[in-house]
């Protein structure tokens, strides 16, 4: 049956005045039921759900010991306790030996005492309940539990490995993403080279998820953030006390990543002093916490990415050369995203979606305008950059459309710089005689006060002291007009286009 709102206590005394007087100091917090014998006792547990048990232990017929001891074989989630007014010592052991009372309360008693006793008898009966519940249903779940972890970490291993990386048919990433998964089952070190934001990190998880360490720990540790004495103790670990506010021994990361893969980022940032420690790591395969007097084993794959160049850096005697063959058994170069313009849209389109559904909110597909403008940047903060972008774009829309309009204004000058390269290569630059090259030096001025303006004829035709008429015309010769029709100050000049054809008569048209 339904447990009752409040905690159910159940009084048994054979004194009516005794078990009256409990009945009304209990009643405004729990359930009182009476029973004045045993017989009578275990006739209301049989029908009722009982959570606390309190009985006086002299009784005509059985005590209050041997009635507890019946109850918690019957009913032994029952909270047991004994009222007595009398002291034998042997009663209270029997109490506690045969029957397990919580608590054994001598006449007279305190209301605050006994309602004290009883509050906490029935939150400990409540904690038992609830933690059997529990060892039931983990007991129950434990086959689901394991194979949603399975199906977790074999999606991750899915995701992180460098086929799901995400590239074109003709992207120059698929060499690279070959390579990675040739090499990952190889138990040697990896070294990843590129600038920042390529995706070097990327590369790293795709070799531990893709080799036998898969199921160990995946560390990463930025090595240029830290000075030597923190990345030291970061890296090997240090004992309490080693220094200044080491105040409890600290594990280290090579010892955490023990069985896994543990990723130096920014390797070209130590100094020879850390490097020589290193390099000891790498040869002996056991690292030596600060202040501790001996080394400890470790057992971990070393990926090491830099975005400098460290064979100069060692011709230059700022890397070490042994350290260098010791990380660089493989070396893998990550491209820019400038050499890979092809998975720009698909990048950019992944970012759209995961940006999107984060926010709980959803866009159309980037149209060509925006493709071929994102294609057109050189992106020197390569991947990360293009992410800003995105989010640049999410932030500002106000709908599921997104438009060239949302770009920052370097990337929409430099794809209309890029898009207008071609119209202008008639000109041969600076070359031929005088009438050539002002003409090509006045092209590349209108063409870049244009570019400024976002392609507002009427604003750029004031920045050069020339008329609509004029500029258009000009425009018309060097083969810009139709270009600049599709550009965003094209819709803010479309009002007087109408007025210029009346004004320049045929040389508008």
């Amino acid at each position: 049956m339904p447990a009752p709102t409040l905690p159910t206590v159940l009084v048994v005394d054979d004194e009516l005045r005794s078990q009256e007087a409990l009945r009304r100091t209990l009643d405004e917090e729990f359930e009182a039921f009476t029973a004045s014998s045993a017989a009578e006792a275990l006739e209301i547990l049989a029908r009722e759900w009982i959570q606390v048990v309190l009985t006086d232990q002299r009784m005509p017929g059985t005590s209050g010991v041997a009635l507890l001891r019946e109850v918690r074989e019957r009913w032994p989630d029952a909270v047991r306790i004994i009222v007595s007014g009398y002291t034998d010592s042997e009663d209270i052991i029997a109490g506690i030996n045969e029957a397990g009372i919580f608590q054994y309360l001598l006449k007279p008693w305190q209301p605050e005492q006994l309602l004290l006793t009883l509050r906490n008898a029935a939150q400990l009966q409540r904690l038992q309940a609830e933690n059997e519940r529990l060892g039931m249903d983990l007991k129950v779940a434990a086959p689901v539990l394991r194979k949603r972890v399975a199906g977790k970490r074999e999606a991750v291993r899915g995701r992180q490995r460098g086929g799901a990386l995400l590239r074109a048919p003709d992207s120059p990433m698929n060499a690279i993403c070959a390579l990675i998964d040739k090499v990952a089952g190889y138990d040697i070190p990896v070294l990843l080279t590129g600038e920042s934001g390529t995706g070097k990190e990327l590369l790293a998880r795709a070799l531990h998820y893709g080799s036998p360490r898969e199921s160990g720990a995946f560390v990463v540790e930025n090595c240029g953030a830290l000075p030597d004495t923190l990345l030291e103790s970061e890296l090997f670990g240090a004992r309490r006390g080693a220094y200044t506010g080491a105040t409890e021994d600290r594990e280290g990361l090579f010892r955490q990543a023990s069985d896994g893969s543990i990723l130096l980022d920014e390797i070209g940032e130590t100094s020879p002093a850390f490097q020589v420690k290193l390099l000891r790591v790498l040869q002996e395969g056991e690292v030596r916490p600060v202040g501790a007097p001996r080394p400890v084993a470790v057992d971990v794959r070393v990926i090491a990415a830099t975005n400098r160049d460290l064979e100069e850096e060692v011709r230059a005697g700022r890397f070490r050369e042994d350290l260098y063959y010791r990380l660089a058994a493989i070396t893998v170069h990550v491209p820019p995203l400038r050499e890979r313009p092809m998975d720009i849209p698909l990048i950019a389109q992944h970012y759209l979606q995961d940006n999107a559904a984060a926010l709980g909110l959803a866009f159309e597909a980037l149209d060509a305008e925006i493709v071929e403008r994102l294609c057109a940047y050189r992106w020197p903060g390569n991947v990360r950059e293009l992410r800003n972008e995105v989010l640049r774009m999410i932030a500002l829309a106000e709908g599921p459309h997104l438009s060239a309009a949302h770009l920052s204004p370097r990337v929409l000058h430099a794809a209309g710089a890029a898009a207008e390269e071609a119209s202008l290569s008639w000109l041969g630059g600076l070359e031929g005689d005088l009438r050539s090259r002002l003409e090509a030096l006045e092209a590349k001025i209108v063409h870049a006060s244009l570019i400024r303006h976002r392609w507002n004829k009427t604003r750029t035709a004031a920045e050069l002291g020339l008329s609509r008429v004029g500029l258009r015309a000009k425009l018309v010769r060097w083969g810009l007009e139709r270009a600049g029709g599709a550009e965003d100050g094209a819709a803010e000049d479309g009002a007087e286009d109408a007025n210029e054809a009346v004004e320049g008569g045929g040389v508008a048209s």
